[in-house]
């Protein structure tokens, strides 16, 4: 019956031989599972449940959810083929879910190495030197957005009050505290920028001609200096909004608060952070062990 699916997959449905192959491993991993699991199961008797023994058996042996998912489009492709044909007499698959895919964990730049580049790193006193490390202490402190850094105006920042009105997503308009350190970098951002850049816009970012700063520049602006003390891959704006979010839940701020900075309609978007202090006290935890 395998042989017979794997030669429709070639040459009625024109499937490439890598899928064939994917197809006919997972088909014979299937078959040797259920005639180890009990005597007299063939691909005619298997049940959802065999088919969900399986699946476990294949997260058991440390395959992750993509390919455990292959493994079970295999299945029910080969059992829509086979009860087409009546090579069985039912399809045992078609209301199995797959496990989910887990997504990746934010990345985030210790706080270490924000403290090395923030405080140890010598920066110049022109504009370019004073934009950049506004924008990243901006993003840092307050979890910004590229977009919401973007788009800020003067009177969006209060310094006396020392908040931000950010706008976010779908026009949502948030109130973001900060504190004494970002205060005065805005406020010698203000002044230096004044001074050196003929304004033509509102935008709190300018670029040398005065316009709201693009996207681009601000991704290498952060791009550039992050390079400086992280080995991170990702080196965007957005790391430093994660690294903003785990900061704060490292030092028990609420999820709730936490939600509400960041602008997150869903507390469930916000708990992914969660998880990334987590693996980050496992980490710690394993390194610190004298036993190990």
């Amino acid at each position: 019956m395998i042989d017979q699916f794997l030669d429709y997959l070639r040459y009625e449905r024109n499937r490439s031989e890598l899928t064939v192959k994917r197809y006919e491993d997972s088909l014979r991993d299937f078959q040797k599972y259920f005639e180890e699991t009990e005597e007299g199961l063939s691909w005619v008797s298997v049940d959802a449940d065999v088919i969900r023994g399986w699946m476990e058996s294949l997260m058991d042996r440390g395959n992750n959810a993509s390919t455990v998912n292959t493994g079970l489009s295999a299945l029910r492709s080969f059992f829509r083929y086979a009860l087409a044909r009546k090579l069985v007499n039912k399809d045992p698959a078609h209301m199995i879910t797959g496990p989910k895919k887990r997504k990746p964990l934010p990345q985030f730049v210790k706080e270490e190495e924000i403290n090395q580049l923030l405080d140890k790193t010598e920066w110049g006193v022109d504009y370019k030197d004073v934009r950049a490390r506004t924008i990243i202490i901006i993003l840092y402190e307050a979890g910004l957005r590229r977009s919401e850094l973007i788009g800020l105006n003067d009177s969006d920042v209060d310094l006396d009050a020392m908040q931000l009105k950010v706008t976010g997503k779908r026009n949502k308009q948030r109130i973001i505290p900060f504190g004494k350190e970002l205060a005065e970098q805005l406020g010698q951002y203000i002044a230096c920028r004044d001074e050196e850049i003929a304004k033509r816009s509102e935008a709190l970012f300018l670029n040398n001609k005065g316009e709201r700063i693009s996207e681009a520049e601000v991704y290498n602006t952060v791009r550039e200096n992050l390079a400086k003390v992280t080995t991170l891959k990702k080196k965007s704006p957005h790391v430093l909004r994660h690294s903003f979010a785990t900061a704060m839940l490292n030092h028990d701020a609420g999820l709730e608060s936490v939600r509400k900075l960041l602008g997150h309609e869903s507390l469930e978007t916000t708990q992914i952070y969660t998880h990334t202090t987590f693996e980050q006290l496992k980490r710690v935890y394993k390194e610190a062990l004298p036993r190990d």
